[in-house]
């Protein structure tokens, strides 16, 4: 049996709230999880193996149940880590200059041959993101980037969910696809060699496409309930990609982490700081990342 553990977020936010309600509406058995952080066992309907975290600091408490989770997995300990909301924020006034739980995993469960790739999944909809946490004017495509993060992400398509044959859909980074040259060049000098290279290594990718018009035939697809056309969209930046996605099908995507020696996967939602503690936080985007960490583990 899979064993997962599950971090607790961010102590101020709703991460305790929607993972109690995420655990008790699942019923998973006692032996197949494990939580990181505050002990919340006298509110749940199980019992579930606990370690505790040091509360009284918020961003160390938050880095510390991530450090803890990748030593467990880099042990066999477990299968997959699942992650409620922590704060930017607050880790970086604790002193921990990371750009989100995705870049920490990458410090502990990372190596030359295993990075982190950040892909959002909700059912047949999956969209990888090119580049993350970045400023708009630092975002840098490169021939060889695109390469590497399409045939990391072609692996996991092939070992983790079944797909044979994965196709690709690339947004273009300009408006327009750069029509020709006139929006910008990225697409013709950057995006089009790395497709014809892939494709003559047996990657099924399209040509640049523009964003709008490739999610809004995606949308369509998705709100009637019709099968994707395409395996994977791979956005240029993170608004790009994200924007969309979370118009769609904000309480149900799933962030996820691919390229580790483990899955772990993380409900969209941020901290909601606004309505933490009022107890009416919707636990359905932790639900489904529990269930995708089991499935995919």
């Amino acid at each position: 049996m899979n064993k997962i553990a599950i971090t607790t977020g961010d102590i101020l936010g709703i991460g305790e709230e929607i993972t109690i309600k995420a655990l008790n509406a699942l019923n998973l058995p006692e032996n197949q999880v494990l939580i990181i952080g505050k002990n919340l066992n006298g509110a749940l309907n199980k019992t579930y193996e606990t370690i505790e975290i040091d509360p009284s600091d918020n961003g160390r408490f938050c880095f510390e149940a991530l450090k803890t989770a990748s030593s467990l997995a880099n042990k066999g300990k477990i299968n997959a880590i699942v992650t409620a909301p922590v704060s930017k924020e607050a880790l970086h006034k604790s002193g921990y200059k990371y750009s989100g739980q995705t870049e920490i995993l990458q410090e502990f469960l990372g190596d030359e041959n295993s990075k982190a790739e950040m892909m959002f999944i909700s059912n047949d909809l999956r969209v990888l993101l090119l580049t993350r946490h970045l400023a708009l004017k630092d975002i840098k495509l490169t021939k060889d980037l695109i390469i590497e993060k399409v045939l990391r992400t072609n692996k996991f398509l092939i070992e983790k969910c079944g797909i044979k044959k994965p196709r690709f859909a690339l947004c273009a980074l300009n408006p327009h696809a750069g029509e020709n040259g006139i929006l910008g060049f990225e697409e013709i000098e950057i995006m089009t060699p790395a497709i014809n290279h892939l494709r003559k290594i047996g990657i099924n990718i399209t040509p640049p496409l523009s964003a709008d018009g490739l999610f809004a035939h995606v949308g369509e697809k998705y709100i009637n309930n019709q099968k994707q056309d395409y395996d994977c969209i791979l956005a240029s930046y993170h608004d790009q990609g994200l924007c969309p996605v979370k118009a769609l099908c904000f309480k149900k995507v799933v962030n996820t982490t691919i390229g580790l020696k483990i899955i772990r996967t993380s409900p969209s939602s941020g901290t909601a700081y606004d309505i933490a503690g009022k107890g009416i936080a919707n636990p359905e985007g932790m639900i489904e990342a529990i269930n995708l960490a089991l499935k995919l583990s």
